[in-house]
């Protein structure tokens, strides 16, 4: 049997203490006025379908610098009985995903979104290997995380290709729109890489395959509903996850988030943030 995830401070809350937390889990429309790199009409689409995608970020060149050095980690995670899925906390660990947290090609698209001041949330490479029977099954990001107020935008980068074939993620436009939904712990049979999973999410909106190239990003709200198929095609399909939100967003005590916040751009008055420096090479035990 693999190991699971491995976070590098904090801890995952238990789904009654995510219930019993008094977090604001309500959609905040991004109130850029003068985007650089997007558009107003992209602003206002994030604003009414909680996402944005296909944007080339890395040529075929620059991506494929990344996925070689992404191949030698995960070579590593296996070797030592991991699963595909462990690489997280990936800016605590690798300078080089640190370095891509702060990189000037991805930073001017969440600044649109948010705004001037980001803190580096978070980064998790999900990588689903070739013939794949795991699954992320329909859920909300904000219903996992003990953070609030919810203003928190992830940047999906594309190491792979990833098609419906090798399991790209889903996204019901608009749902996020619809505060926090319901959820339940996932059956054992849906073979689900996390463990929640929302039912019937075709009420909340259409359903949107996120079909990116190698070195695209897509983007999307917390409140989002969104998925993964396993995946079917004798090709692995891997992203690194680049979370960003808003400095007045709050971890919840007791779960560390916050030590792994990272100020960009950002002043953090009351030091709510712990903003870890850049690990000195590519991999530093945290």
């Amino acid at each position: 049997m693999t190991k699971q995830i491995d976070y590098a401070f904090k801890t995952a809350p238990t789904h009654d203490e995510l219930r019993e937390m008094d977090r604001d889990l309500r959609f905040y429309p991004c109130a850029v006025n003068a985007p650089t790199t997007l558009t107003t009409q992209q602003v206002a689409a994030f604003n009414r379908d909680g996402f944005l995608k296909g944007f080339r970020i890395f040529d075929d060149d620059a991506i494929a610098e990344h996925r070689a050095f992404f191949d030698e980690q995960l070579r590593k995670v296996l070797a030592a009985g991991y699963s595909s899925f462990t690489l997280s906390s990936a800016h605590l660990k690798f300078a080089k995903v640190y370095d891509l947290m702060h990189h000037p090609k991805i930073l001017p698209y969440v600044h649109d979104l948010l705004g001037p001041e980001l803190i580096g949330l978070a980064s998790h490479y999900f990588c689903k290997m070739p013939k794949d029977g795991t699954t992320i099954s329909w859920h909300q990001d904000a219903s996992y995380w003990p953070l609030t107020p919810s203003k928190t935008v992830t940047v999906w980068l594309a190491i792979d290709d990833a098609d419906v074939d090798n399991g790209c993620m889903r996204f019901v436009a608009g749902s996020h729109r619809c505060g926090q939904l319901e959820f339940r712990p996932s059956d054992t049979a849906e073979n689900n890489v996390l463990n929640q999973t929302v039912d019937d999410v075709e009420r909340y909106g259409e359903i949107v395959d996120v079909q990116l190239k190698a070195g695209e990003i897509s983007m999307h709200s917390d409140l989002l509903l969104h998925s993964s198929h396993y995946n079917e095609s004798d090709r692995r399909r891997c992203g690194l996850t680049l979370r960003y939100c808003t400095p007045d967003v709050r971890a919840i005590p007791g779960y560390a988030w916050e030590k792994e916040g990272v100020l960009i751009n950002a002043a953090d008055p009351a030091g709510h943030w712990g903003n870890p420096t850049r690990p000195k090479r590519d991999y530093e035990e945290a």
